[in-house]
């Protein structure tokens, strides 16, 4: 059988767990910071678990991560 690729746009953007959810970094926190309050922005650091609903097309664009 032939091998499938990884969506590389999804590649660089996701991160597999040991378990096999995927995490991606938060939204909104690249520009016009300064109007956005700390304890959002705050919230915003980190990775955070991706939704179950995305969570299986993620699994078809990421087959061996």
């Amino acid at each position: 059988m032939p091998k499938l690729k990884s969506h590389r746009g999804a590649a660089k953007r996701f991160k597999k767990t040991g378990t096999g959810k995927f995490l991606r970094g938060s939204a909104f926190k690249r520009h016009i910071l300064t109007s956005k309050p700390t304890r959002r922005k705050r919230k915003m650091r980190g990775t955070v678990v991706v939704a179950k609903a995305d969570s299986a097309k993620l699994k078809r664009m990421l087959p061996y991560d």
